[in-house]
């Protein structure tokens, strides 16, 4: 039996892969940026908090959500998206190196604005925010990449099955045109008449000539 040959296997995409890490890059010195900038009250953080959380209060947020609690849930929301392209960057064997690589992040800056930063306050409550919002947007990344495959798996199984469902009635419209092809064909009167061994097979009785 001669040897099918298929080919080699089709080249690999990595447009996810440069796509997110180039936006995890980007989005990596914005927290470096916002988190290593020596004097914090440049950025005016102060303010727009306080304007935020008047804006809260008077949608119905209760009042013992005061700044502190602004702060850790702003920390945990600017972990999110890091943790997002970071589960979206590493390959799928490899997601569990951002378990720690986020809390390893976040104790680098929270290290360097207690040794470096004299403007700064470090503290181990903003190592725990920036990881549990790494870890949500690392389980939303895995998420998503789930349900991709999941989605691609289905559309190679329903192609899969189409071509084979194609194969099986090409098949078996072939063989009908076989069975046509070489069925007996029925046998005329008149020359099985004429055929020596009709009257030897007791079917003479059966058959009537057309007038």
């Amino acid at each position: 039996m001669s040897e099918i040959y298929v080919g080699p296997p089709p080249p690999r995409s990595y447009a996810r892969m440069w796509v997110s890490t180039l936006l995890l890059a980007v989005y990596s010195a914005f927290v470096l940026l916002v988190t290593m900038w020596p004097n914090p009250q440049q950025l005016e953080f102060g303010s727009i908090s306080s304007r935020l959380l008047k804006v809260l209060h008077n949608f119905g947020v209760p009042e013992w959500f005061g700044y502190d609690k602004l702060e850790f849930s702003a920390n945990i929301g600017m972990f999110v998206p890091l943790g997002f392209l970071l589960g979206l960057a590493l390959a799928r064997k490899a997601w569990w190196l951002a378990i720690f690589l986020l809390p390893a992040f976040s104790g680098a800056i929270e290290f360097t604005q207690g040794m470096a930063l004299d403007e700064r306050v470090s503290t181990l409550q903003d190592v725990a925010a920036n990881t549990i919002g790494g870890y949500i947007g690392l389980m939303l990344a895995m998420i998503m990449r789930a349900m991709i495959y999941a989605r691609d798996r289905t559309k190679i199984e329903r192609e899969l099955w189409e071509r084979r469902a194609a194969a099986a009635a090409i098949q078996r419209q072939r063989a009908e045109q076989y069975q046509q092809s070489y069925a007996p064909a029925e046998p005329d009167p008149v020359t099985r008449v004429l055929d020596a061994d009709f009257w030897a097979t007791g079917d003479a009785p059966t058959v009537r000539l057309p007038l």
